[in-house]
């Protein structure tokens, strides 16, 4: 078993790495960083996420997600404001300068896809795609039931 974590970390880190070297190529990404971007796709998707919701998305602690939150509204990338329904939190909202590179993020991660799956059948990739689902999702009740201890 100790494989398949070692095999999903070496997939996430070099995803990352690439992900990021394509990002480099693009003028209008200064300042995004790689492990930026499991942040602004959610805040992109759902204009007003709270910063709690948005570590749910990330499974990641408040501590690491207000220090990227901070550097992406720094960065211009998007806005905090206080809820109207409860002024203790912040909901984030993606700008016009994070609209204009989400294309940009959602090319290099489809290439970065096609890259790592190019010599799967499509029906390999179909299964591999539905194997990969069914343990994350099996991830995802860990990480929930946490809360719940």
């Amino acid at each position: 078993m100790p494989k398949i974590l070692r095999q999903t970390d070496v997939i996430s880190r070099c995803g990352n790495l690439f992900r990021a070297d394509r990002l480099k190529e693009n003028e209008i990404c200064e300042g995004l960083c790689s492990w930026h971007l499991a942040y602004i796709i959610p805040i992109a998707k759902h204009p007003g996420i709270s910063a709690e919701e948005l570590g749910r998305h990330v499974f990641v602690n408040k501590s690491n997600i207000a220090r990227n939150l901070a550097h992406l509204e720094e960065d211009g990338f998007i806005t905090r404001e206080q809820s109207k329904t409860d002024k203790r939190i912040l909901c984030c909202y993606p700008t016009e300068k994070l609209q204009a590179v989400l294309p940009a993020v959602m090319e290099a991660t489809n290439e970065w896809n096609n890259y790592i799956t190019e010599d799967l059948t499509p029906e390999e990739r179909e299964t591999f795609e539905s194997l990969l689902a069914k343990v994350a999702n099996r991830a995802r009740e860990y990480y929930e039931g946490r809360d719940k201890q």
